[in-house]
């Protein structure tokens, strides 16, 4: 029987008897693995009415909230169930994600170091671990959390990834390196790690792999504006100026930023010393204002004295 044969068959059964709580529980269970959350929290708090403490049903009324992307009221749930049954993990560890979408990272730090409390190899929590320390600041504690995680599932590539990020940022190019290649070699498709792979070659001035691993970038993803950037950046160091404009051509096709990639091209062209496709990508620029992250009368003022200069 296909869910939505089932949702309406447990439909039909609560609408001759509006208590049959058996049914009422598995209805709502199925409306939240089926995407109806909202529809899911309703019956799910119909029955809270009537069974107040069972924690297991403040857990699922937790996660209707949480898929609605209220979590404020996830977090509550959450709590209630916690109120109920502190043993309730599943509701601590779901807990603490809700405190990371509400930028609550210490209290979100508290619910996973609870869980390893619990489950000491439990991969997952240290992975949010090392996302909550990130973004606090402490890059060891971000690091040692993404190692614990990748100590326990080394296929975690996302921990990898960012300890290469942490790597890089401090100026650990091998190492940062090493975590890039594993990353690649659990997925080949990671876009982001070739990116990656080309920044550091660009710091050690490897041009030719800078070139590499941008090439394999946009082939994974043709619409990294970022690569592109950097790939101009490399050619136009090389003053291979006719090659930046068809890597930005290529950008202002692909991206949804076409105001700001025309500004840059403006820069680019400035810096290449070619005036007419400065004012060219500035009037450009000016004409996709819509998508243009700079001050529109920055670009306006640039190209007045442009043509201020022009006259003089």
């Amino acid at each position: 029987m296909s869910k939505e044969a089932k949702i309406e068959e447990l439909q039909s059964i609560l609408r001759e008897d509006n208590e049959n709580y058996r049914a009422r529980r598995e209805l709502a269970l199925l409306l939240l693995d089926s995407g109806y959350a909202k529809e899911a929290a309703q019956h799910i708090a119909f029955l809270i009415s009537r069974f107040p403490d069972d924690t297991n049903l403040y857990y699922n009324l937790g996660i209707a909230y949480e898929k609605q992307k209220l979590f404020s009221d996830a977090k509550a749930s959450y709590l209630k169930s916690l109120d109920v049954s502190s043993n309730n993990f599943d509701a601590r560890y779901n807990l603490g994600l809700v405190y990371m979408e509400l930028q609550d990272y210490k209290n979100a730090i508290e619910c996973f170091n609870i869980v390893l409390q619990q489950d000491s190899s439990d991969s997952n929590s240290y992975f949010n671990l090392g996302i909550c320390y990130l973004k606090l600041g402490d890059y060891a504690a971000a690091y040692e959390n993404f190692q614990n995680a990748t100590d326990i599932n080394p296929s975690d590539v996302y921990a990898h990834f960012y300890m290469g990020n942490i790597l890089f940022k401090f100026g650990y190019y091998d190492y940062a390196k090493d975590e890039f290649n594993t990353v690649l070699k659990i997925s080949p498709d990671y876009s982001w790690a070739y990116y990656n792979l080309a920044c550091i070659a660009f710091e050690e001035n490897d041009y030719q792999a800078v070139a590499d691993n941008l090439d394999r970038t946009l082939e994974l993803n043709p619409k990294d504006e970022n690569a592109y950037l950097n790939y101009a950046k490399l050619l136009l160091k090389m003053n291979m100026y006719d090659e930046v404009k068809t890597v930005m051509e290529t950008a202002i096709q692909n991206c949804s930023a076409v105001g700001q990639l025309n500004y840059y091209m403006a820069k680019f062209a400035q810096k290449a010393g070619n005036i007419e496709d400065y004012e060219l990508f500035l009037n450009q620029a000016i004409s996709n204002r819509e998508t243009l992250k700079v001050d529109i009368y920055r670009v306006m003022a640039e190209l007045e004295k442009l043509q201020d200069d022009k006259e003089s």
